[in-house]
């Protein structure tokens, strides 16, 4: 017989009884539906995660102090108030280094006419937008010119335009006074909205770095260090030229302790994907008990249905029937009824990872390749869990079968 009239066969005895197919095909469904709703849920918090670690820098990397002891009390990270601009500038030269910035924060009032915000005011460098992925809105940056003449310019995040001027006018070529020394407004950031910690990456004011260490803060010092690779993969490479490079400007001793920490935001993003990535294969497990479950149900409708049909099987043989297309006949059957149960369930995925995204604004990500993963599953359950019914009618003696009540 050929493949189209073995499936016209299997279709027609499963339309005879239709709520039991269905109902037969409800394993299935069910596997099939929570797998794809998993792995969209799963595939969508890592694209969140990478989004947040992206948005984070390009490729970053960032340089805190370290620790130092006072009367045997170690101060903890950022106690040790080492880092220069100097260290940048050595750093800016090792290999697979794309940019640096060093960074000088404060917490203070800003005031412009007669509105004033509590906000922070960020001393960077001009690559500060390039290393950070952050554009600007409209005016100019930073640049080298405005860092070497300490320049009183700033540029304005979008909480603190909104704050300081809520009349919507630009604030382009405006004053502002930091500390109660006047800044003129040379651009505006783009919004960039929260981090993945919650906080408000819009409330911020940006400064030459060499204009919060003269003119407002008086150190000779920076924050931290921030540095951007070339490419993710010279991040690793880069963090130990780094390390090494440092060690030699701080003049660190063999089996002291660094007093500055090279940190690696790979290793959040690289944490965060193996945590999702554990909750996923759980949680795709947990769908794959529900196909087995499926596969036992066709597998017991299926012996149902041999059992139901043995004088028919028996009056086939009698006409001629070969073994092997009774054989083919009841594991097309199967096979049927666990790809329809695998394509309505793919539907009823896509329809409730819509509803999911909709309802909870939760990122979601159907991949192609997890749809057909799990139509081709659903199909192997047919073929494992139909295989022994169809094996058992393949092999009725006619003369038995014929005389079955």
């Amino acid at each position: 017989m050929s493949l189209f009239a073995v499936v016209n066969l299997a279709l027609h005895a499963l339309l005879r009884n239709v709520s039991r197919s269905l109902l037969t095909m409800l394993g299935i469904i069910i596997g099939v539906s929570a797998v794809i709703i998993t792995i969209a849920i799963g595939v969508g918090a890592q694209n969140f995660v990478q989004q947040q670690i992206t948005g984070l820098g390009s490729n970053l990397l960032v340089i805190v102090p370290g620790s130092v002891t006072q009367v045997g009390v170690r101060t903890g990270a950022g106690g040790a108030s080492t880092l220069t601009p100097a260290d940048g500038l050595s750093v800016a030269s090792v290999p697979g280094v794309a940019a640096v910035s060093p960074i000088v924060s404060l917490h203070t009032q800003v005031i412009a006419g007669g509105n004033n915000w509590q906000t922070t005011v960020t001393g960077v460098a001009p690559t500060f937008t390039f290393i950070r992925a952050w554009s600007l809105e409209r005016g100019s940056f930073l640049s080298q010119s405005d860092t070497n003449a300490i320049a009183k310019v700033c540029v304005l995040g979008q909480t603190v335009i909104s704050n300081l001027f809520p009349d919507g006018n630009s604030p382009i070529g405006k004053t502002v006074l930091i500390t109660n020394v006047p800044f003129t407004v040379i651009g505006t950031l783009s919004a960039k909205g929260q981090s993945g910690i919650g906080q408000d990456q819009d409330d911020t004011v940006l400064i030459p770095y060499t204009s919060a260490m003269e003119r407002l803060t008086g150190l000779t010092t920076v924050n931290i260090i921030l540095v951007s690779a070339l490419t993710a993969d010279d991040v690793p490479v880069v963090q130990n030229r780094i390390t090494n490079i440092l060690k030699q400007r701080h003049r660190i001793v063999l089996g002291s302790s660094n007093d500055f920490n090279v940190r690696n935001l790979q290793d959040i993003a690289q944490t965060a994907a193996a945590t999702t990535g554990a909750l996923q294969a759980l949680l795709a497990g947990v769908a794959a008990v529900s196909l087995i479950v499926g596969g036992i149900g066709i597998m017991n409708i299926m012996l149902v249905s041999v059992t139901e049909r043995t004088r028919e099987i028996g009056l086939r043989m009698s006409l001629g029937a070969r073994s092997q297309v009774i054989l083919e006949q009841f594991l097309t059957e199967s096979i049927v009824l666990s790809v329809l149960g695998g394509i309505i369930g793919v539907l009823i995925g896509v329809i409730g990872v819509i509803a999911i995204a909709l309802i909870t604004g939760w990122p979601v990500a159907v991949p192609p390749q997890a749809v057909v993963l799990a139509v081709a599953f659903s199909a192997a359950v047919g073929i494992f869990f139909g295989y022994y019914p169809a094996r058992k009618a393949a092999h009725l003696n006619p003369i038995d079968a014929l005389h079955a009540e």
